[in-house]
């Protein structure tokens, strides 16, 4: 052999004896050696404990999964037991995640085109704590060594990494937090075998091309003081770091008396891609979803959606929600729409368009502190009202107005109130800006008229400001009273207006601070006892009773201008011109105290005789009036026509209230022309 070829063959006897070498020593290493190292490097890099408490080691084999001349390449698999990841110190639990044991596989042929791709990780029996504390501090927060505020922007790595599958026997999950007063446990489970995305979700094109489900969970705990539990089922890694193949979802939750069930996907996973969901909630009140969801909603009656959710987390100005074509109920009320949540700054927006085919007026009571009587969650749980008062004292909740804006449009077709008081066709937009509710328009169809408001209750300030704008026209005396057969041929009408505006955070404290006006007109009616026995009024009867005896008795005209005062309604002028008397009621009425004290003379006309010439008094409480007549002497020819002479300016305000095409047929135009002439 020649020079060159000894040393080439000593060249390549040397080279082939390191490889053995190197090989004999990886293959026979105590890489317990390294725990050490390698758990003081993680934890200072981590900047809290790390520690692989047992046995460390690799095995070296070949994956006889590659093709060709790969598979004779050895791979290395690694297991690590006994491993402990620790609490950053804010946090007072020494232990976040715990596994018994952890098994991998790398390949080293894609080391040398700068990839990490790791196959698979195994772990067995993963126990992992999930802590927020009241000041806000978690431990799912990673704050590395390189983190600093003044460490220099790192430069893209080269280098890429790829994980395709993670599979374990059993995971449980702790979260706690003070914040939204949780305690959950959580239980993941493999499915053993893998479910078809529809054989659980049903035929949705949409969803054409779904993983299946590999994994199951179950949840039990509280979470915002309630019970909560759940079940449901989700996709494996694979799916999950895909960006074609949607993630399954399904889940089934309880927390308290509100459920939330879905089944969809979560498009693009490992970049929050979007969602794409059939969501259903129920519950005793759409408030409690405000702790799961943080959207602000009112105080219902029990409810029940169906809809699609769709969500881009990507999007300029926030993530956007949108729940469309939802269909479903509120107490005895159907309602139908889209909404879209957008979690803009500096307050997430709430926007859409809510309808309503047939709305039970009752269902839309808990707004105002009113008791729809379909068990409310929060008005049952907490009642404020109280025995010996009638005006709603329940408060509104105007702290949390300022956490969200909204800009609502809704309609309501058909409204069921009752047959004596017959409404239709409401609709309103409403808008929440920076804690101040608007309702402009709030508008109704009644009795063949309408009725149009503005509503601006200004949570914003403390105690709450509120100001009501109300105009009432051409409401029909015939719809407005349908049992009263005699009302039925007559061609009367109410027209009215109030202003009122007040401080206070119930609709009783609103009305007890108020100031403003009410102006009320009725032409072509009839009063009698039965008509006070139809409407409820106990006293009224008592004082028709004593005015007219059981006779039926026309109304020509019925007129009143009430000014409010700090939460005073004092008459101005408050007259019923009827086809025997006139009748002339003088006094006020304490919103604050909810007392009456009104004054009612009577007045004959001509030759006619009402029963009594005798001044009434109505007195007492809003829930307990009292009326009588008062003692002192019969009450004088002409003195409420005298009383009438000083109605001049308040009649003239009230001619506003009949439009010029009525002069001819309404007969109050006569009267308040008379009044104004006086």
């Amino acid at each position: 052999m020649s020079r060159p070829g000894k040393i080439i063959s000593w060249i390549g006897g040397i080279v082939a004896l390191l490889i053995v070498v190197i090989v004999v020593i990886i293959a026979t290493f105590d890489w317990n050696r390294l725990k050490p190292t390698i758990n003081e490097k993680v934890s200072a890099e981590l900047q809290r404990p790390f520690a692989i408490r047992g046995d460390l080691g690799v095995a070296w084999a070949r994956n006889r999964d590659e093709a060709g001349w790969r598979s004779w390449v050895p791979w290395p698999y690694i297991h690590a037991e006994d491993v402990m990841l620790g609490n950053p110190p804010d946090i007072a639990d020494l232990t976040m995640v715990h596994l018994e044991r952890a098994d991998a596989t790398l390949s080293p042929l894609a080391l040398l085109h700068k990839q990490i791709y790791i196959p698979w990780i195994s772990l067995k029996q993963a126990d992992a704590r999930l802590i927020q504390t009241a000041n806000k501090k978690n431990n799912w927060t990673f704050e590395l060594a390189d983190d600093g505020d003044n460490a220099t922007p790192a430069t893209p790595s080269s280098w890429s990494f790829q994980l395709d599958n993670v599979k374990f026997d059993r995971a449980h999950i702790l979260y706690r937090d003070a914040v939204n007063k949780a305690d959950v446990q959580i239980t993941v489970d493999p499915l053993g075998k893998p479910v078809p995305y529809g054989q659980l979700a049903g035929g949705d094109d949409r969803q054409k091309g779904a993983a299946d489900f590999v994994f199951g969970w179950q949840a039990k705990g509280t979470y915002n003081d309630e019970q909560l539990t759940g079940e449901g089922k989700l996709g494996g890694m694979l799916s999950l770091r895909s960006k074609n193949t949607p993630f399954p979802l399904q889940a089934d939750i309880r927390n308290g008396t509100t459920r939330v069930r879905l089944t969809g996907s979560l498009q693009d996973p490992m970049n929050l891609g979007g969602l794409d969901l059939r969501l259903r909630f129920s519950g005793d009140t759409l408030a409690n979803l405000y702790g799961l969801t943080g959207v602000l909603l009112p105080d219902t009656p029990p409810y029940e959606t169906d809809g699609r959710l769709q969500a881009r987390f990507q999007e300029k100005g926030g993530a956007r929600y949108r729940y469309q074509d939802f269909n479903g109920h509120i107490g005895d009320s159907d309602i139908h729409g889209t909404v879209t949540y957008i979690q803009s700054k500096p307050r997430p927006q709430l926007t859409g368009e809510l309808e309503s085919r047939q709305l039970r007026m009752a269902d839309l009571g808990p707004l105002i502190g009113v008791d729809s009587g379909k068990g409310s969650g929060k008005k049952a749980a907490s009642k404020t009202q109280p025995a010996d008062r009638v005006l709603p004292h329940d408060k509104f909740d105007t702290k949390s107005w300022g956490t969200m804006d909204a800009d609502i449009k809704f309609s309501g077709r058909r409204i069921e109130h009752s047959s004596s008081l017959p409404l239709s066709d409401l609709y309103t937009h409403l808008t929440l800006k920076k804690g101040d509710l608007l309702l402009d328009p709030l508008r109704f169809g009644m009795a063949g008229g309408n009725l149009n408001a503005t509503l601006r209750l200004e949570g914003s300030q403390s105690p709450m400001r509120g100001r009501i704008d109300m105009h009432a026209r051409k409401l029909q005396l015939k719809q407005l009273f349908p049992d009263v057969q005699a009302m039925q041929n007559s061609m009367g009408q109410l027209n009215g207006d109030a202003t009122l505006t007040g401080r206070g955070n119930s609709v009783a404290d609103l009305l007890a601070t108020s100031d403003g006006n009410l102006k009320l007109l009725m032409n072509n009616g009839l009063i009698s006892r039965g008509l006070m026995e139809i409407v409820g009024l106990n006293v009224g009867n008592y004082v028709v009773g004593k005015l007219f005896g059981d006779d039926q008795v026309r109304i020509n005209c019925a007129a009143a201008n009430l000014d409010v005062r700090d939460g005073v309604a004092a008459s101005r002028l408050f007259v019923f011109d009827t086809e025997n008397a006139i009748i002339n009621i003088t006094g006020d009425t304490n919103f604050a105290s909810e007392r009456l004290n009104l004054t009612i003379n009577p007045e004959s006309k001509g030759a006619r005789v009402i029963t009594l010439r005798s001044p009434l008094y109505v007195r007492g409480t809003f829930k307990n009036p009292d009326a009588g007549v008062k003692a002192g002497p019969l009450l004088a020819r002409g003195a409420a026509a005298v009383a009438l002479g000083a109605v001049v300016g308040p009649a003239a305000a009230l001619l506003a209230l009949i439009s010029p095409s009525d002069n001819d047929d309404n007969q109050c135009a006569n009267v308040l022309q008379q009044m104004k002439q006086k």
